[in-house]
């Protein structure tokens, strides 16, 4: 089961009221969407968003017995923008982005995000049928140069072998088209040195992580639904982001404070919130969580 990270902060955090109108528009399995229909009871209304069918489906079933009316959409939430205007709305009180990936994404999508069982290495957050031309994991490592691929590993990645894993890449698929995770995972594996190998974290974890992030092109999704989510919000709402690496809270972190350049925005998290000592226990993959909250104070 997935658990929602953050939970209390980001809720407390929004500051949601009765008749609110919700935007969550990375519903997941519906944790977060659950504890905001509470708060804005029979006469709010929360548009859920998110491109992962299976995330949808639990989120219908977490929803089902909430006393809010709900609307969920399959969207990438760069698209949000469209989305509401389906649901006929011009305007919303909070916005919540969680830009983590669900439990069951990483264990039993079969599409290849995690390298613990041997999958097809497609990383995409929709499934695709067998003749589409959307872009895989595979389709990357397999054509793209070597720089191309050293480049998307340092930055997506912050990978500091990416020059290694690049060139082991190249020489590998001369060989034989690379496919699946194992195989990937076994490569990225060999071009580390012994000495990078070392801690609690896989080698290959950063290198799978860039390639994530290049297949679903997270970032400038994230910056789009960022601006698409700021332009929704009506003066007094909140938009609430928790993210988990670096490079979304660096996104994260330059837009609020250029919004509040602006004057039309507050920042109400001076620093990013993260998960408590017990909260980190309980889930480990809540520990690299940073929450950042911002409050529109006018057009």
């Amino acid at each position: 089961m997935h658990i929602p990270v953050l939970l209390h902060e980001s809720i407390e955090g929004l500051a949601a009221r009765e008749g609110d109108v919700v935007l969550d528009a990375t519903v997941g399995d519906g944790g977060h969407a659950r504890a905001l229909c509470e708060r804005i009871g029979a006469s709010g209304r929360l548009i859920g968003i998110d491109l992962d069918e299976d995330a949808l489906t639990e989120a219908r079933r977490a929803l089902a017995n909430s006393p809010c009316r709900h609307d969920l959409f399959q969207a990438n939430f760069r698209e949000l923008d469209g989305v509401l205007r389906r649901a006929h709305v011009k305007g919303v009180q909070r916005v919540l982005l969680d830009l983590g990936m669900r439990s069951d994404q990483l264990e039993r999508s079969g599409r290849g995000f995690s390298f613990l069982r041997d999958e097809p290495l497609l990383m995409t957050f929709e499934k695709i049928s067998p003749d589409s031309t959307m872009r895989t994991a595979a389709a990357i490592v397999n054509t793209w140069p070597e720089e191309d691929l050293a480049k998307i590993f340092r930055e997506y990645g912050e990978e500091r072998h990416a020059d290694r894993i690049a060139a082991a890449i190249v020489r590998a698929r001369k060989h034989e088209r690379i496919i699946g995770t194992r195989a990937l995972r076994d490569i990225v594996t060999g071009a580390v040195p012994p000495r990078g190998r070392a801690g609690q974290r896989d080698p290959a974890t950063k290198t799978f992580q860039a390639l994530r992030i290049a297949v679903n092109d997270e970032l400038e999704a994230l910056r789009e639904a960022l601006r698409k989510s700021a332009e929704a919000l009506l003066p007094g709402g909140r938009i609430a982001v928790i993210s988990f690496h670096s490079l979304e809270d660096r996104i994260v972190k330059l837009f609020f404070k250029q919004l509040a350049d602006e004057e039309s925005f507050t920042v109400i998290t001076k620093k990013p919130v993260t998960p408590s000592r017990a909260e980190s226990e309980r889930n480990p993959r809540a520990r690299s969580a940073k929450l950042r909250i911002a409050e529109r104070i006018s057009r």
